[in-house]
């Protein structure tokens, strides 16, 4: 398969994704705004950063006037997944794509643009990965542009309702896995009382919002590995 045509390729698989991401990006741009950024500021951080679950985090921190090791830690903490699903992708990678494109794909390497990578036959080419990678990257630009854009247009009831839309994604991703598993509803459950504990006790409630995002899901997972850890499964010679 010819350069153009493995770009073109991914072009198009990418563009169900792309039209995912304006509606989402669209949530966060409002509610950027919304916390003090300007227009853009926002754009920047989604150019640059593109993870939802870390971008959400790091406004408050920004806006709060977090120091950039609390920023890191947290974002390190968020997407660490990310760091096992390039892992895995790379396993997909034909010979001919190189170090250098390996960070660059790693850059937009989201869950739903890896779900579409790992699914291809066979291996994939870098400019396949290219085209697959742009599409989502310039609708979540183009939504978190829009959203902000509208924030500082629309009127504040509207604006108010629209900015609760990105936790309404959150919570559609996490409810569906907590209920096909017992040890995920559970794990979410401790993250949720340990956010209260921290929002409502007094003196845990003088933590910063990047720490506190850090604690919770820290604990939380290392509670529920000591628990109830993953079992491996050990294939049986017949």
């Amino acid at each position: 398969m010819n350069r153009k045509h493995a770009f073109s390729r991914g072009l198009i698989a990418g563009i169900p994704i792309c039209l995912g991401y304006i509606s989402v990006s669209f949530a966060f741009g409002i509610y950027s705004v919304g916390c003090g950024l300007t227009v853009l500021e926002v754009l920047l951080i989604s150019m640059t950063c593109v993870t939802s679950a870390g971008q959400q985090a790091a406004v408050p921190i920004i806006t709060g006037g977090g120091g950039l090791m609390e920023l890191a830690v947290s974002q390190l903490v968020i997407n660490m997944r990310y760091s096992l699903m390039s892992v895995s992708l790379s396993q997909k990678l034909d010979s001919r794509v190189r170090l250098w494109d390996r960070f660059v794909i790693a850059f937009v390497n989201t869950d739903e643009v890896f779900a579409v990578a790992a699914s291809q036959k066979g291996s994939v080419s870098k400019w396949f990965l290219y085209g697959l990678m742009i599409t989502p990257w310039a609708g979540w630009a183009l939504g978190t542009l829009l959203g902000a854009a509208a924030g500082n247009v629309l009127p504040e009831l509207v604006t108010s309702s629209l900015g609760v839309a990105i936790y309404g994604m959150f919570i559609a991703i996490v409810v569906p896995e907590a209920k096909k598993s017992r040890p995920t509803a559970i794990c979410v459950g401790i993250a949720i009382f340990l956010s209260c504990l921290f929002y409502f006790v007094p003196v845990l409630s003088q933590i910063s919002t990047g720490f506190t995002v850090i604690i919770c899901a820290v604990t939380a997972s290392a509670i529920m590995a000591w628990l109830k850890p993953v079992e491996q499964e050990v294939e049986e010679n017949a």
